[in-house]
């Protein structure tokens, strides 16, 4: 290389970057957790930084923005060092593109003008594959024939176009969907017009609902093909909200109260192991102090007060 790949990599923002040095304390796909040093500590603070990754994000030209860990917990960092790899990025270097060999040459008339020739394995091993991320969105408006309305209770749609829809016509996370498959089911009130007949034989089976509505349902392009990564639902102030936005407020509450135990749990640690060497020097043997409970030491006098 040219020795500035890691200089381009930092400051290109796409990797995460150590800003106090310390120790890491865990480390899983989406985030990592560093003790921070002694001496790099601001006075009444946790003394922890939570560097939470960036997943599966869109980028303003459909590409992927994701980012790797590269730390190991118990590994030892310094300020400035790179703990995640994101997109072009390996080892906190800058890395661009493919080593291949290329040859030009003649292959059995195959290169005939423009034409080129690809190995096999190139295509087996996706040398040259990228991952894209596209947005589709859906918005239920009230019209003047009354509201739309987001359901899994669509109108001449049979079961297993719905199966990967939830109770509120949202589809799953996870779920591998092609073109032409449903995403958010939606209905849209119809003025009476002239029926058909299979909205006749609807309306006398099913009575008014089946022929009152229009299947608006938001689904996938016809060339598009992939899984769903994330759903988000958002609800105007005064709107009472369905279950699965409910589940998604709940889902970032558990994320964020993740954050706060885990450094309560690393500031409860560094205060009972300051508390236990205060307790060792003032006369307490580790043999007695592994015989009471923890939480119990700050309760503990010390024997130059007791006397």
């Amino acid at each position: 290389g040219t020795g500035i790949e890691r200089n381009v990599a930092v400051d290109s923002g796409v990797t995460a970057v150590a800003k106090r040095g310390g120790t890491v304390q865990s480390v899983d796909a989406s985030r990592i957790v560093i003790k921070v040093n002694e001496d790099e500590l601001i006075p009444g603070e946790a003394g922890i930084d939570i560097y939470n990754l960036t997943k599966y994000t869109r980028s303003n030209q459909n590409t992927c923005i994701n980012q790797r860990p590269t730390v190991l917990p118990g590994e030892p960092v310094a300020r400035g060092d790179v703990l995640a790899d994101g997109p072009s990025t390996d080892l906190g270097e800058l890395a661009l593109g493919q080593n291949m060999r290329i040859a030009f040459m003649p292959w059995n008339g195959y290169n005939f003008e423009d034409s080129i020739l690809v190995s096999e394995r190139v295509v087996q091993e996706d040398r040259f594959t990228t991952i894209h991320i596209q947005e589709l969105s859906c918005v239920a408006r009230d019209t003047k024939l009354g509201s739309e309305e987001i359901t899994a209770d669509i109108p001449n749609v049979g079961e297993s176009a719905l199966s990967k829809l939830d109770e509120s016509g949202i589809v799953y996370i996870g779920a591998e969907v092609k073109g032409g498959d449903i995403l958010v089911g939606k209905v849209t009130p119809k003025g009476e017009t002239q029926l058909t007949p299979e909205e006749k034989l609807l309306r006398a089976i099913f009575g008014e609902k089946a022929s009152d509505v229009k299947d608006t349902s938001l689904r996938v392009p016809n060339s598009v093909s992939g899984t769903i990564i994330d759903v988000q639902v958002f609800t105007r102030d005064g709107v009472e909200k369905d279950k699965r936005a409910l589940e998604i407020e709940q889902m970032q509450l558990k994320e964020a109260k993740k954050d706060l135990t885990e450094e309560f749990q690393i500031l409860e640690g560094g205060l009972l192991n300051r508390v236990k060497a205060v307790l060792l020097q003032g006369g307490y043997s580790d043999a007695k102090l592994d015989t009471i409970d923890r939480k119990k030491w700050l309760e503990l006098t010390l024997e130059d007060d007791a006397s």
